[in-house]
């Protein structure tokens, strides 16, 4: 009993990150992408960030969906976790990119705005699951 316990802790653990980091890859294409797309179009700057919240909230959904793939339960625990542990992630690796790392009140917006796009999706995602069967 105690083993499988800690099997299904691990299986969790693994679906989180895996969640995560796919939703990471997604944001740095995504902003790949956009970035392109400026320097060829020279977009103004007042649409940086609302496109960056859309690659956020896309990028988690698809790692959501991807994580919950083959274990579609406790969708809004793992969804908030896998948004969560994304936002995180994000900021090291966005930062480091960026040459600094600045805490303000931004980073607890994103925190805030990743675990619940992540809980959102992971609802969803359980949801359209449980019907399609």
């Amino acid at each position: 009993m105690e083993q499988t316990l800690k099997q299904t802790k691990s299986k969790y653990i693994f679906q989180i990150l895996k969640g995560a980091l796919l939703a990471v890859i997604i944001s740095l294409i995504g902003i790949l992408f956009f970035a392109f797309i400026i320097k060829i179009t020279g977009l103004s700057d007042g649409w940086i960030m609302p496109i960056n919240q859309v690659i956020k909230a896309v990028s988690i959904l698809i790692g959501v969906v991807l994580a919950l793939k083959k274990m579609p339960e406790r969708g809004l625990i793992k969804g908030l976790f896998i948004g969560l542990v994304y936002t995180i992630i994000a900021f090291f690796v966005f930062s480091l990119l960026n040459g600094k790392f600045e805490f303000d009140k931004t980073i607890l917006n994103d925190v805030l705005f990743g675990s619940i796009m992540g809980a959102i999706c992971g609802i969803i995602c359980v949801s359209i699951r449980k019907r399609s069967r």
